[in-house]
């Protein structure tokens, strides 16, 4: 599929292979730790079920990747776009994607940070009232 915007045409891919330097330049554009372990990344999306990928003829400007239980539970567990490709329809699109793949779950959940619920809301999530996200990380962001 091809998303058409005045200054560029996007197109999207369902793949699992990526260069080590295509994911560290997106993780590291967004200033998310994992861009600093690219060799982990690339071993990463492989195994995820769902990966949906946004290019800019070679250059890969955004991603989305879902796990899930096989029938009722999908969980997104990156999404991201370079700042200079945001606002664009991109990241709506990728989500819209996923949507699409897991239409016959139950569930599909992500796990917002406070900057991003407002997006993720415009997408059709809603913000849980009796839950939190914990996490055991390692990782700075």
């Amino acid at each position: 599929m091809l998303y058409l915007n005045a200054i560029m045409a996007i197109s999207y891919k369902t793949i699992h292979d990526f260069s080590e330097q295509d994911l560290k330049d997106l993780f590291l554009s967004v200033e998310w730790s994992s861009g600093h372990f690219p060799d982990k990344l690339v071993i990463a999306m492989k195994n995820f079920k769902t990966v949906v990928s946004a290019w800019d003829g070679d250059k890969l400007v955004g991603m989305i990747c879902a796990m899930d239980d096989g029938i009722m539970n999908a969980y997104v567990h990156y999404l991201l776009v370079r700042p200079e490709y945001q606002g664009k329809g991109i990241g709506k699109a990728l989500v819209e994607k996923v949507k699409d793949v897991y239409k016959d779950y139950l569930r599909i959940v992500v796990v917002a940070y406070d900057k991003e619920i407002d997006f993720y809301e415009y997408c059709g999530f809603k913000k849980a009232t009796d839950a939190s996200p914990m996490f055991i990380t390692s990782l700075w962001t």
